[in-house]
C-alpha cells in the first residue's frame, strides 16, 4: 500500500467535466469537491445519468476534468502527460467492473497475470505473485479454468484477483455484482469487504441501496453533482448548494 490509513488520498475540489452530444453539451460533473482518506469503503449512488460512472473513471484516471483539480496521494494530477497518468494508475488503482472483461482463450491465472506482463515484471515474480492473490480469493483449485469453466461469481472474483495483483491503494468497483445472481453478488460483496478490512480504500458504484447501505460513507449524486456525503453514525454533510433530494 502506497498511502497509510487517515491519510488523505483523494482530493477534489470544483471538478467540472462536459461532453458534446452531437451540438448539445451535456455538463455530466458540477463542480465536485471531495476528500477520500486512505482505507475507506464508500458507496456511489444515484440514478441512472447522475455521473456515478464519471466520477468513478475521473478517480480511476481514466478521464480528465475540463476544470477543477484533483490530487492523488498529494500529486496533482489535471496537467499530467498521459504516460505519467498511467504510471500512477498502475501503482495506485485497481479496477472491478460489472462486466469480467477475462479474456475468454486465457485461464483464470493467464487473465490475473497480464497486468504484471504489461508492466514487465519478471516471470519468477509474475507467478508467484499471481499464486499468492489467487490463494487470497480461493481460486487455486481454478487457476486452469477458462472463463466459460466457471460461474459468474467465480469469474468475478478472477477479475477482482486481476485488480489486486499490482498491490493497488484504491479498488474502484462499477456495479461488481450487476451481472450475478443475489448469492453470487454477497458473495463478491464479502470478498471487496474483506479486502477493504485489510487496508484498501474501497469505492462501489451501485443502484443496490442494500449494497450502498453497506458501505461505512455514502455519496448521493444528481445532476452531476454530489448532493448528500453521509456516514455511519449519523454524520451528514451536505456536499453542494442543491437541495438533497436522492
Amino acid at each position: 500500500m502506497n498511502a497509510s490509513q487517515s491519510e488523505t488520498l483523494i482530493t477534489l475540489k470544483g471538478v467540472n467535466k462536459t461532453y458534446q452530444v452531437g451540438d448539445v453539451p451535456l455538463q455530466v460533473l458540477r463542480d465536485v469537491s471531495l476528500t477520500i482518506n486512505a482505507g475507506e469503503y464508500i458507496s456511489l449512488m444515484g440514478p441512472s445519468g447522475s455521473g456515478k460512472s464519471t466520477l468513478l473513471n475521473m478517480l480511476g484516471l481514466l478521464d480528465r476534468p475540463d476544470s477543477g483539480e484533483f490530487w492523488l496521494d498529494g500529486q496533482p494530477t489535471l496537467a499530467l502527460v498521459e504516460e505519467r497518468r498511467a504510471q500512477l494508475r498502475a501503482r495506485y488503482i485497481g479496477f472491478v467492473f460489472q462486466s469480467f472483461h477475462l479474456l475468454p482463450r486465457l485461464s483464470a491465472t493467464e487473465n490475473v497475470e497480464l497486468p504484471l506482463i504489461l508492466s514487465g515484471v519478471k516471470p519468477a515474480q509474475r507467478r508467484e505473485s499471481v499464486k499468492q492473490v489467487m490463494a487470497q480469493l480461493h481460486l487455486l483449485d481454478r487457476q486452469h479454468h477458462l472463463p466459460r469453466e466457471l460461474s459468474g461469481g467465480q469469474q468475478q472474483r478472477v477479475a477482482i484477483a486481476r485488480a489486486l495483483v499490482t498491490k493497488p491503494t484504491l479498488l474502484l468497483a462499477d456495479e461488481p455484482t450487476g451481472n450475478l445472481d443475489q448469492a453470487a453478488g454477497s458473495e463478491v460483496m464479502n470478498v471487496l469487504e474483506q479486502l477493504n478490512a485489510e487496508g484498501i480504500t474501497l469505492i462501489t458504484v451501485t443502484h443496490d441501496p442494500v449494497l450502498g447501505d453497506r458501505a461505512r460513507r455514502k455519496l448521493s449524486m444528481l445532476d452531476g453533482a454530489i448532493v448528500n456525503d453521509e456516514r455511519i453514525g449519523g454524520e451528514v454533510s451536505n456536499a453542494s448548494s442543491r437541495p438533497v433530494t436522492v
